[in-house]
């Protein structure tokens, strides 16, 4: 039975997947092949430390998911540009998670421009997405 976490989580990646033509993995390590359209690489992030309720028992977590933006190629920043607009689309049409999260919010990606020898260069940010939710039990 998957914990509240890891379907929430999956739920994320799910909501990304709704982006056109941009293959989205989820805690994998970055191919050989970066797609045209981009890639990204959805990462557990952390749950932080909860803050508590007592009456009923609940943790309430501020997880930071991080999301991983890779491009490649002569358009790589309009690519880039795209891709986060597209990122906050779709996650703007559901803050909820369909009821499974209080809110989801993302954060400005921090952009790096990464030379690889031999072929064109990359442009790489991590966007952490805050997912706020509430569990029963810390290890859900």
């Amino acid at each position: 039975m998957p914990t509240t976490r890891e379907t929430i989580l999956t739920a994320l990646a799910d909501l990304l997947r709704l982006i056109p033509f941009v293959p989205v993995l989820r805690g994998e390590v970055l191919p050989e092949r970066v797609p045209a359209a981009g890639l990204l690489i959805l990462r557990d992030g952390d749950p932080g430390d909860p803050s508590v309720t007592l009456s009923p028992l609940l943790y309430h977590f501020q997880h930071r998911a991080e999301l991983e933006i890779i491009v490649q190629g002569v358009g790589r920043d309009a690519t880039f540009a795209t891709l986060c607009g597209q990122i906050g689309a779709v996650i703007s049409a559901d803050h909820t998670l369909g009821g499974l999260c209080d809110w989801i919010e993302a954060e400005a990606p921090r952009p790096v421009d990464l030379p690889i020898e031999g072929a064109a260069s990359l442009k790489a940010a991590i966007i952490t997405i805050v997912l706020h939710y509430s569990t029963s039990d810390p290890l859900a």
